[in-house]
This record gives structure tokens, sequence and C-alpha cells, in this order.
């Protein structure tokens, strides 16, 4: 089969940063479908993975968000079928998407909507996965619930920003209020539903209390690091904060005094770890799945790539890299 994979750490730009080869079609474990992939998109994690992660066994193909068809099952599947139509962010420790075919854990692979396109579809798992677990076990809010409070998301426009923005006022009673700086995103996020928008390139303090309110929730999904004093300035006391970037030196003592709880939100942790509780992804991507198919949820695709290639795939990484996706990239299989 066709893959995309990298041999060696480098810069995005160098014409053999990603190359194309052939490799076996991978062998099933026990609880493993075998998908023919549809299309992907691409996330901040592919992006950090190839620059950081040195290749064991070269090429290393990465790639976590995918669509595409159930091909064969493993010894021990129950949920899945030859010829289901499919979706799923995949696991940080194995092989990724960016091939014809993939072995995924049935346990992490929802039912793709119906209502969707293959590439559309793509854009949705990694990112569903992480806002529904930011918001309903990182943040501990219910559904239906969050009645007269409010969710500050910081980054509003990227993939997580934009899918948690509507599982927030679909599923919840929270006021949402996002942060995006550029009118093109300010544009974006009014389309995903926000209460109200903010600037963050202006102190995020400062824009609060000229609205007059102090969050209950903040969702800290870009520049971390950057926000955090006006985070903590900001939160209403006993509030909570989850986080997804990796801000390399913040005080969470400055919480103390307001009783914060802080968390992260890391989305590959259960498929890491084979927990117990791993079904719990297939369960929220079904679910994820029936609000799009309800109409309740829109796709988060806002870039049609093209077709999986080293080139287009280069390009969607260097597109990452420059900090102004809005929404998803999405790219069309082999």
């Amino acid at each position: 089969m066709k893959a995309i994979g990298y041999t060696k750490l480098g810069e995005i730009e160098a014409k053999d940063s990603l190359t194309e080869f052939e490799t076996n079609i991978p062998e099933l474990r026990p609880h493993d479908l075998l998908i023919e992939v549809k299309a992907i998109s691409v996330n901040p994690v592919d992006v950090k993975v190839r620059m950081r992660a040195t290749p064991e066994q070269n090429p290393k193909v990465i790639g976590y968000d995918a669509a595409g068809i159930v091909k064969e099952t493993g010894s021990a599947v129950s949920h899945f079928k030859k010829g289901d139509e499919v979706y799923y962010a995949g696991d940080i420790t194995r092989p990724g998407t960016n091939s014809e075919f993939h072995a995924v854990d049935e346990r992490i692979v929802g039912k793709k909507p119906q209502s969707l396109s293959f590439t559309d579809a793509a854009a949705l798992p990694l990112t569903s996965i992480t806002a529904w677990e930011l918001l309903f076990e990182s943040l501990g809010v219910t559904e239906n619930g969050g009645q007269g409070e409010s969710l500050l998301i910081i980054g509003g426009a990227g993939g997580v920003g934009s899918i948690l923005i509507q599982l927030a006022k679909k599923l919840t009673a929270l006021n949402v209020i996002a942060t995006a700086s550029r009118p093109e995103t300010v544009d974006w996020v009014k389309k995903m539903g926000a209460d109200t928008i903010i600037d963050h390139g202006k102190p995020l303090n400062e824009s609060m209390t000229e609205l007059g309110i102090k969050p209950h929730y903040v969702a800290s999904l870009t520049a971390t690091e950057q926000h955090f004093p006006a985070i903590i300035d900001l939160i209403a006391p006993r509030g909570k904060i989850a986080l997804i970037d990796d801000p390399q030196s913040i005080d969470i003592k400055l919480g103390k005094p307001k009783a914060l709880s802080f968390s992260w939100e890391f989305m590959f942790t259960r498929s890491m770890f084979e927990t117990e509780d791993m079904i719990k992804q297939q369960e929220l991507l079904n679910r994820v799945s029936a609000l799009i198919d309800s109409g309740d949820l829109i796709t988060t695709a806002n870039s049609h790539v093209g077709k999986i290639s080293a080139q287009t795939l280069r390009q969607a990484h260097i597109n990452q890299l420059g900090g102004k996706v809005i929404g998803k990239q999405v790219l069309e299989g082999f």
C-alpha cells in the first residue's frame, strides 16, 4: 500500500521532509478494524510529532484523523462489520493514517455521519473528542448544565475551539465567550455560534472586565503561557481551567487564593494507556455523528487541500505552522 512518512527531523519546507513509499498492509490485533482511508485531516499534533519524534523505524507514518470504510475485522470485533463507514482519531502510539489502509482499535472508532462526505467527516474526530472530554470531563460541566455561568474559550477559531463552541451551545446552558483577532476568524467564530467574541490581541482581563463577566470555566486552547496571568485575574473564584497546549512555565500556585482547579486534556490518553473506559470515545463519536445528522452540529472542515500526497501534506503542515488555519484542513484519500 501507499503511505506518506518521514525519515528524519528537519524543516517541513525541505523536499524530503515527507516522502511517499510502499509498505505492507498492517496486520490486525483482536480489537482492530482495517480501514480503507478515504480522507484525513491535519492537526497541530501532526506537526508537533513530525518536528519532535525521531523515527525509530524508517519511515515514520503519522496522521491521526481519518474517515473510511471497514475492509476487515479482528477476531474480537463486535461493533462493526465489513463495509461500515467510520471516522476516528487513531492512537498516537501506532502508525498513523497517512496511508491507503490503516489499523485501529474499534473502541475508539465511531460511525461516520451519513450526511457528510468522507472529507468533511475527517475534520471532526480528534477535535470532537478533545472538546467533549475537555467540556464534560476536565471542566466537569453536565449536559444541560451551566445555567447562569460562562465559558471562555481562548482560540475559538481553531479546530478544537470550533467544535467546543458548538457542543457548549447545543448541549449546555453556558454563555459562551470566544476569542478571535482577525475579521475572518471573528466571522468563523460567529458561524460556530459563540454568544460573545473578544480580541485575544488585547489583554483578556480588560476585555472581560468591560463585559462585566467573570467566567466560571476557561478553556485555554492556545498561548496559555501568554494569557495565564490574565486568566487568573479574570476567572471567578472556585473556577476551573482546562488547557490543551504545552506551556513551558506557568505557576499554578497563583490559582490558590481563588481555589481554582486545573486540568490538561489529551485525547490520546485512553488509547495510550488502554484504559478500561476506552469505549467512551466510540460512544461520544457516535453521539457527535448523530448530532451532525440531526443538524445540531456542523463540520469544521474549512480548507480542502487536495488528495493525499507528500506535496499536499507538506503544504498542510506548512499552513498549520503558520498559525492562521481556521477550522480544519482536510485531504482526500490516495
